[in-house]
């Protein structure tokens, strides 16, 4: 029976589901590689590159009288088939018939791109972060913004369908665009390959940061010792001036007082943290003093004890 002149009979909700589960069997029982849009609920995209996709569709007037069939469609379960490539979406929907669906989109020009990268430099630092839409508002905003962001217009959109509705967005190609936001809310990566540009030049900019050379350090801004100090409120050990100093060296005649080791009450400077008093060390004239005079007493005992014994042996 043809329906060319009259309405097709209605078909109810639970029909089409029944009808797009046969078709997807029939799809598989090919071996071809099956990729149907489910939706649980009524809510088609949650993510935020998925509603940014269905939001930027729904704001153009060329297809506000299609977009609500094919929202029905994609929720029922009639895109039983939906394959993303570079500049194509390419779909089958099952209605009173299964239709292909043929969708190509115009990649976003090298210019427009370059806009887009050179006004979220530095600004996205994460690329878990930008398929997550977990980014500031103002970036997002850029990234969506219409006419010059990374979504398409309709004059960036060429529609086919295989029915026989003579207008360019059916309601099958209207259940197909829905269903490209509700796969974005899965695989987010997919919205960069259709439009052909590379996610990861959005954070070369902080990559670009992190590669470039450190300036050396400026030696005015350098703390010293004193400084540092004062910062934190520590008392810096002086250093000792052995180490700047050369060591005196060491002359005969010295008393054993001063090689004397220091007593056993005084803490060795190893060990104690607080630094003593220089040592009291004899005077070198005082210590040549004294041995002149020990050796002069000496001389004259010896010369006593000599006159003695010639006393003695009647000398």
């Amino acid at each position: 029976m043809s329906y060319y002149y009259s309405w097709r009979p209605y078909v109810s909700v639970a029909e089409k589901r029944l009808h797009a589960e046969r078709e997807l069997a029939k799809l598989k029982k090919k071996g071809g590689s099956v990729s149907p849009v489910r939706i649980d609920g009524r809510t088609i995209a949650r993510s935020f590159w998925g509603q940014a996709w269905c939001t930027n569709l729904e704001r153009y007037s060329d297809y506000e009288n299609r977009l609500p069939r094919g929202r029905s469609y994609v929720r029922n379960g009639s895109v039983v088939d939906l394959q993303i490539a570079k500049g194509e979406v390419a779909a089958t929907v099952a209605g009173s018939d299964l239709y292909k669906i043929r969708i190509a989109i115009a990649p976003v020009r090298a210019g427009r791109w370059k806009g887009i990268c050179r006004d979220c430099a530095g600004t996205i630092d994460s690329l878990v972060e930008l398929l997550q839409g977990r980014l500031a508002k103002a970036v997002m905003d850029r990234v969506c913004r219409e006419n010059d962001g990374l979504f398409p217009s309709p004059a960036e959109i060429k529609l086919s369908c295989s029915c026989p509705d003579w207008a360019d967005m059916c309601k099958h190609v209207a259940a197909v665009l829905y269903g490209v936001g509700a796969r974005l809310d899965q695989r987010p990566q997919l919205l960069f390959v259709l439009r052909g540009v590379d996610e990861n030049e959005l954070i070369a900019g902080a990559e670009q940061n992190l590669s470039q050379p450190k300036a050396t350090l400026n030696s005015a801004k350098v703390l010293d010792s004193g400084d540092v100090a004062a910062l934190f409120g520590l008392e810096m050990a002086e250093t000792t001036s052995s180490s700047t100093e050369p060591k005196s060296p060491k002359r005969r005649g010295a008393s054993a007082a001063a090689t004397k080791p220091a007593s056993r009450q005084s803490k060795s400077p190893a060990t104690s943290p607080i630094k003593s008093k220089h040592k009291e060390v004899t005077p070198v004239r005082t210590t040549k003093t004294r041995a002149r005079r020990f050796l002069a007493v000496r001389d004259k005992r010896a010369d006593k004890s000599i006159a003695a014994a010639d006393k003695r042996a009647g000398r």
